[in-house]
């Protein structure tokens, strides 16, 4: 997904995506660490997805305060 893709999201979604991707991570970190695993492109690509939330989540705090 692009930014803009979640700044469409609702902030109960966004939140829900945020946790679905940190356990997808941690997941994944896992399955490297018992060797099961070497798609490291996915790795990537959660990573990039979560700090775009991350921003998202930021944007709309910053704009609240205003």
């Amino acid at each position: 997904m692009n930014a803009e893709q979640f700044r469409n999201l609702t902030d109960e979604e966004l939140a829900k995506k945020e946790d679905d991707l940190r356990q997808e991570i941690f997941n994944l970190r896992v399955q490297f660490a018992t060797q099961r695993s070497t798609n490291v492109a996915r790795m990537g690509l959660l990573k990039k997805d979560f700090a775009r939330i991350l921003t998202v989540k930021r944007e709309r705090e910053l704009e609240i305060r205003r």
